[in-house]
């Protein structure tokens, strides 16, 4: 009889903005699924109509910044009925759960009533600030449920426009676990990082797959010079790269995005070319403008750029990231810069593998 009624038992976790509130027994499976993708449960009238319209159009937005447009997320979306009609439907990982609270005969209204308590019901009515909770483990180890909810269609329109940013960061946040997993499935090239270390004074946790590419290294000791060192990852779909480059600082002037261009550019017809004679690397900012912005990277400044590079003379492209850090001890800035070749595959998840691995640098 105790076996029975173990099939029936899971932690449900809801966390509203002021405090978390577990449950103490666990469900038996383990969740599954892609990073980067949403369930998206809601009614079929609401995914066919204004309202799914709003939810692509925030949660499918384009990430920054492909040659061929990528969605931010991934999404599926599914019913009630379709849940409970297939099981495995509930052993994914990232759900976001959409209903208008007053919408007595909604199925999704019903679900979520029954998961957010009649008490939670009431304090969204009174207070129009509380429109989401996190659910954690429903129906599996290692879920998250993101509950949006308003009080009338009007309500929950606003409410899916103004938490967009809050539940996109939640679940990259939730995500970042699967991507480490990803990122160093095969360990770290610790020669490598040694190497990043005793040249540049930079903490980078190197992913083994890598191998040195080009070291240029002549002269360190001198303040005036420069030094490169070009790391690179192949495979069947994707040559995905990491550069470091390390320079003297002279002026905030560089902290911008023409800086980074510039220096890029030099990198770019130095280092890079393919075996057709004149070919180099460089920046495309005429098809699609670059984005940059200040940034913080483990407490240390940063200046963080992001658009797509070609090849002059040959038809090769794909896109870049990069982080300009400034070393004050040394007096030097360092460009941490990653980019990836993926002809007719897609990019985003190459990419934030490789955002991944700058976010973790320490200098």
């Amino acid at each position: 009889m105790l076996d029975y009624f173990k099939l029936f038992l899971f932690t449900f976790c809801l966390y509203s903005c002021a405090a978390d509130q577990s449950a103490n027994i666990t469900p038996t499976s383990t969740a599954i699924g892609k990073t980067n993708e949403i369930i998206i449960v809601c009614d079929q009238s609401h995914w066919e109509g204004p309202l799914g319209d709003s939810i692509r159009y925030h949660f499918e937005s384009p990430y920054l910044i492909l040659p061929q447009p990528e969605p931010v997320f991934d999404l599926r979306h599914f019913t009630p009925t379709e849940l409970r009609n297939q099981p495995l439907r509930k052993k994914l990982r990232t759900y976001l759960l959409v209903a208008n609270l007053d919408d007595e005969n909604s199925e999704t209204t019903k679900l979520m009533r029954k998961d957010i308590s009649d008490e939670k019901v009431r304090k969204a009515r009174e207070n129009s600030s509380f429109n989401t909770m996190i659910g954690k483990n429903k129906w599996a180890n290692g879920q998250v449920l993101v509950y949006l909810f308003g009080i009338g269609e009007e309500d929950l329109y606003k409410n899916i426009k103004s938490k967009f940013p809050a539940i996109s960061e939640r679940v990259r946040n939730f995500d970042e676990k699967q991507i480490e997993a990803a990122v160093y499935v095969f360990g770290e090239n610790r020669d490598l990082s040694l190497k990043a270390e005793e040249e540049m004074s930079l903490d980078i946790k190197i992913p083994n797959e890598y191998v040195l590419a080009v070291e240029d290294l002549s002269n360190v000791v001198n303040k005036d010079t420069t030094s490169f060192i070009w790391m690179r990852k192949e495979s069947e779909d994707v040559s995905s790269n990491i550069m470091l480059y390390s320079y003297p600082y002279k002026s905030e002037k560089q902290f911008s995005d023409e800086g980074i261009k510039e220096v890029r550019d030099l990198i770019g017809k130095k280092y890079i070319s393919t075996t057709v004679e004149g070919s180099y690397m460089k920046i495309n900012d005429v098809d699609l403008p670059m984005y940059a912005g200040e940034t913080d990277v483990n407490g240390v400044y940063a200046w963080e750029v992001r658009g797509i590079w070609e090849m002059e003379n040959d038809f090769m492209g794909g896109s870049f990231i990069s982080f300009l850090l400034h070393h004050k001890d040394k007096g030097r800035l360092i460009m941490v810069d990653g980019f990836v070749y993926a002809p007719g595959k897609k990019k985003r998840d190459y990419m934030m593998q490789l955002e991944h691995v700058f976010r973790g640098i320490k200098i």
